[in-house]
């Protein structure tokens, strides 16, 4: 049976939250990456924006896991994540971009539900799928803190790339997205579906995948910065070498 290639994103994808007090909160959104460590054992990591988790200021977050009944039913859960362990940060981030990434012990359920590492663009993914401005993504997230549903399920927002050039990623490491951004879309991915509308005349893509985190938004523009999926494969290799920098890791993260 063919993987709906959006339906397993929209499951990859939770809220994540923290609560400041006086009912007040700070929240985005995140997506869990099944990226093995270096043993080649199973591993859940928790992609989101690095300016996300620095500005969260305790110590625990929490995330808004989603379980299917054996009837069909779902129900949301939500379940604490500590991003810090007296004040030190868990996380490993990127040196240079907006992007964070932990380790995380979910259900296995939830562990299924992590997509691919294989499905985060890399760094010519762009060139070979001939990818440009005009081209529409698909974005998750969680605007304003607000969900689809009672469910928890993510908010599917759509729009077209909206600068040139794309790359050399080494002098573009992100990209514009038309859409309409709202504090809370920070974290989630961006993605070109099976289904993707392409400028006239191309065709379809030989497979759907990752191009990026949204990381920052103008909300006077109404627009998001995207960036590149590779630097999420960069900061994952980070996590099994801390001790080196963002360019020598970048050959390991290409599979």
């Amino acid at each position: 049976m063919a993987i709906d290639f959006t339906v397993q994103m929209i499951q990859a994808t939770v809220n994540f939250e923290q609560s400041l007090g006086n009912e007040t909160k700070r929240t985005g959104s995140a997506f869990f990456v099944n990226a093995p460590d270096p043993q080649g054992r199973p591993r859940t990591v928790l992609v989101t924006a690095r300016h996300l988790v620095q500005t969260m200021p305790n110590d625990q977050a929490r995330l808004g896991l989603r379980f299917q009944q054996p009837d069909g039913a779902w129900r949301l859960r939500w379940s604490t994540v500590q991003v810090r362990v007296a004040g030190i940060p868990q996380w490993t981030e990127h040196p240079a971009q907006d992007v964070a990434v932990m380790t995380v012990q979910v259900p296995p359920e939830i562990a299924r539900a992590a997509i691919p590492l294989e499905w985060l663009a890399q760094s010519d993914t762009f060139e070979r799928y001939d990818v440009g401005p005009g081209d529409e993504m698909v974005t998750l997230g969680y605007p304003g803190g607000y969900s689809a549903n009672k469910l928890g399920f993510p908010i599917l927002r759509a729009g077209r790339i909206a600068s040139y050039p794309l790359g050399p990623l080494t002098e573009f490491p992100t990209f514009i997205l038309d859409f309409t951004v709202i504090a809370g879309h920070s974290g989630g991915p961006v993605f070109m579906p099976e289904d993707a509308r392409r400028r006239s005349g191309q065709a379809g893509l030989t497979r759907p995948f990752v191009a990026g985190v949204l990381a920052q938004s103008s909300d006077r523009l109404e627009l998001g910065f995207v960036v590149h999926a590779q630097f999420v494969r960069e900061a994952i290799a980070l996590m099994d070498h801390p001790s080196a920098g963002a360019a020598s890791v970048a050959a390991e993260a290409v599979p």
